[in-house]
């Protein structure tokens, strides 16, 4: 009996393979409906903004799903080797699709429109059914104006280079910290010679310099002043750079208003002090810590100024043992107030010898430790 129903199921699996075809004939879609033809847009890639594209739907012959897919290519390109598809929305059924500024600004940029520039992209509909696939009718054309910034923002960012702490090792590039979408910053010395940033420290990566307070692609940087200290800060949103020089770090004793002392840089983003005296204040109600630090800084026109960081609470206790790491976080402030976001020493530092390490490293939040002696 078990013999005749395997038989019997071999036969009725034949010939259901033998009855079945896939219809994959369609209809190509016949027109493009939004935008329209030679549409004008100004991009905006650090908004919401988005371009919705539409058309009208292809025809299946057996009135199956057709999967859209959307092409672009330069203007005079042919659609033999788009520049970029997406799938339509709705997982490439529905015929329409939504793209953001920033993904037409992508699109642009592999195009050749620079930044800044004004450009043409074309665009087309590819219907799909099985492996049977149908351009659309007709073409038609946006055209687009890129703002200043990257199209492609990095990941991650590094700097490396014969200038550099790291020297030209690639995979000993220093990395960057992230400190806002497109932003990446790093504390660090330059000596006479070459350097650049590159998206990652591996491989053939892409590389980036500074012209001024620009950012580009390519290209090298070139530190000719000297060893110095500097905080490096790129802006791939709008393609700016700043350069500021460090000229000193100073810890201000808010009790003699006064600095005691300046820290001197040890290399890898840290300031360091060793064996330094601390002495608080005698006052009628007791004897006064409060401290912070003070960045004296130069702009790329050699302008002098100055920074502040301390605490992100006005006024502090004395640390402890059990006093979260977060205490020594350094934070950007004022610095028109001889008292307020002061930091306090430990008790046990009174009349010891310490040693004090600012950190601006990019493996975690901007801190800073008190050894006692």
């Amino acid at each position: 009996m078990q013999k005749y129903l395997i038989i019997l199921l071999s036969v009725v699996l034949f010939s259901c393979k033998k009855d079945y075809t896939l219809n994959t004939n369609i209809q190509p879609v016949a027109k493009l409906t939004a935008p329209l033809d030679n549409k004008y847009i100004k991009l905006q890639p650090t908004t919401s903004a988005t371009v919705s594209f539409e058309w009208d739907q292809a025809r299946a012959e057996d009135g199956s799903l057709v999967i859209y897919e959307v092409a672009f290519d330069k203007e005079n390109g042919d659609f033999s080797a788009p520049v970029a598809k997406f799938s339509s929305d709705g997982g490439g059924v529905q015929n329409k699709l939504t793209l953001s500024h920033k993904d037409l600004n992508s699109i642009a940029g592999k195009a050749g429109i620079a930044s800044l520039a004004t450009g043409k992209l074309k665009w087309t509909v590819l219907a799909a059914k099985g492996y049977n696939i149908q351009k659309a009718a007709e073409t038609k054309t946006i055209e687009v104006e890129r703002p200043n910034g990257f199209a492609e923002i990095p990941t991650d960012v590094f700097l490396t280079g014969e200038a550099t702490e790291a020297g030209a090792d690639l995979s000993k590039a220093l990395k960057l910290k992230s400190t806002a979408p497109g932003v990446y910053e790093i504390y660090t010395s330059l000596k006479n010679g070459k350097y650049h940033f590159t998206n990652r420290n591996t491989g053939t990566p892409s590389v980036y310099s500074l012209l001024g307070t620009a950012v580009k692609e390519g290209g090298e940087s070139q530190q000719t002043a000297g060893t110095k200290v500097y905080r490096l800060r790129l802006d791939f949103n709008n393609a700016a750079a700043s350069v500021t020089e460090l000229t000193s770090i100073g810890l201000w004793f808010a009790p003699l208003n006064k600095f005691l002392f300046e820290i001197n840089y040890a290399g890898n983003g840290t300031w360091s002090i060793k064996n330094q005296l601390i002495t608080f204040k005698q006052e009628s109600w007791g004897r006064d810590e409060r401290y912070k630090f003070r960045l004296a800084v130069k702009d790329s026109d050699g302008a002098a100024g100055e920074e502040w960081f301390g605490s992100s609470n006005a006024d502090n206790n004395r640390p402890t043992a059990t006093t979260p790491l977060s205490f020594w976080e350094l934070k950007s402030i004022a610095g028109n107030d001889q008292w307020g976001y002061c930091y306090k020493f430990a008790t046990e530092a009174d009349n010891k010898n310490c040693d004090i390490n600012v950190y601006f490293t990019t493996d975690k939040n901007y801190t800073h430790e008190i050894i006692v002696k």
